[in-house]
């Protein structure tokens, strides 16, 4: 399993990564192969507030629909338009182009209580 060391994790598959105060986010290897075929990601809204472990959005599969949390708190400066329009990219590229939103972080030190990759890729073997 593919799991990038300089994210962070939580333990509902979803992944951050810093960049100064800004956090890409996203959903990971892990859950999209649980997922499936993606077919609709609901992104949130650019200028809302959202709290750490906040349901911020949606993603649809061909199996099961789910909500996204945010890892951190802060605010989304930006949402992923490409994930909107064509949702297969969450499956090609989870660490990549398939990234959801970006948040500005309110409090850089919540990332402390996500897991790093090694504890992630424990966890998420797991659950395989």
């Amino acid at each position: 399993m593919n799991t990038p060391n300089d994210l962070r994790y939580t333990e509902e598959h979803e992944w951050v990564r810093l960049e100064g105060d800004v956090g890409t986010v996203g959903i990971t290897d892990h859950a999209q192969e649980a997922l499936g075929d993606i077919v609709f990601v609901e992104l949130p809204e650019v200028g809302c507030e959202v709290n750490r472990g906040g349901e911020v959005c949606a993603i649809e599969s061909s199996k099961a629909a789910s909500d996204l949390y945010a890892p951190v708190g802060g605010m989304v400066v930006e949402a992923n338009q490409a994930v909107a329009e064509n949702p297969a990219l969450v499956n090609e590229d989870p660490y990549g182009k398939g990234w959801i939103y970006k948040i500005r972080l309110a409090n850089p030190k919540e990332l402390d209580g996500l897991m790093d990759a090694k504890a992630y890729a424990d966890k998420a073997a797991q659950e395989e």
